[in-house]
């Protein structure tokens, strides 16, 4: 598959109908926008996580932006809240197809999975669970949801929990997962088709202004993300266009066979030691 750069993460150039018909057989699929990407800089497990993923596809309007800046467009935007139900009404004839739901807050997947269903007209999802705050930390939590996912009969696993916070989980328990063979880490994916929370209009999401909507419509939770924490995505785009961009990570991800939990973490530490310095 062709795929193009964007700091330390490769994407990959697909259409949504190319990565529908991909994913008969399986894969894990994660949808990288600005917030994903400068978090990626700072977390080394986040990072890691990508580069284990099988479809890494562009959420982001102002991404594509970016990749025609850098000289390698890309075909298009597939984000995690288009591709879920365009996955779902792919399959929806293939009833071999079982999604389990993990996430959204109190009876909110389950009101997903009853609109899902009847507009797919048949039982497609199959069960969900809403985990409780810091269910990630909890070891017998985590082995519950396992349970309850293996019990399901479900082949597909939608988690919506928040980045880096679903992909981190993927990562640590996918092996465990039996009979799942396509993840997906969707967001607020789960608010969306229950209806809790409304996307941007289209022609927002069209020209990459969808943060701005939701910025508008989340401010005290959002404002940071978009105003601060965000912003160096722009410098490092620069950075990259004048390959003046390095990877934070490329030793550690060199060297990190070579070396013991106490030395791997020393030199995580170490390089983010040196970007603060940097920074000052």
């Amino acid at each position: 598959m062709k795929q193009v750069k964007i700091f330390n993460l490769d994407i990959h150039n697909l259409t949504m109908s190319e990565l529908l018909e991909k994913l008969r057989f399986g894969g894990v699929v994660f949808t990288p926008n600005l917030d994903h990407l400068m978090k990626i800089q700072k977390n080394y497990q986040f990072y890691l996580t990508y580069k284990k993923a099988d479809y890494v596809v562009c959420d982001s309007k102002v991404l594509m932006y970016a990749f025609k800046f850098l000289g390698t467009p890309i075909q298009e935007k597939i984000s995690g809240s288009d591709l879920f139900p365009a996955f779902y009404n792919y399959y929806k004839h293939d009833k071999q197809v079982k999604i389990f739901l993990l996430g959204g807050v109190g009876e909110t997947a389950k009101i997903a999975k009853q609109k899902i269903n009847a507009k797919v007209g048949r039982d497609i999802v199959v069960s969900t669970y809403s985990p409780p705050f810091g269910f990630e930390n909890d070891e017998q939590e985590c082995q519950h949801i396992i349970e309850l996912i293996n019990s399901s009969g479900a082949n597909v696993l939608a988690i919506g929990v928040g980045a880096p916070k679903q992909e981190l989980w993927l990562y640590q328990f996918k092996h465990q997962l039996k009979n799942v063979k396509t993840f997906f880490a969707i967001g607020a994916t789960i608010n969306f088709e229950a209806g809790h929370v409304k996307r941007a209009p289209k022609w927002m999401s069209e020209i990459g202004l969808e943060w701005l909507y939701r910025l508008l419509s989340e401010p005290q939770r959002l404002w940071k993300r978009y105003l601060l924490d965000d912003l160096p995505f722009f410098w490092l785009v620069l950075k990259q266009k004048f390959r003046l961009y390095k990877n934070p990570w490329t030793q550690v991800w060199k060297y990190q066979n070579n070396l013991n939990s106490n030395q791997l973490t020393n030199a995580k530490n170490e390089i983010l030691d040196l970007k603060r310095q940097s920074t000052r």
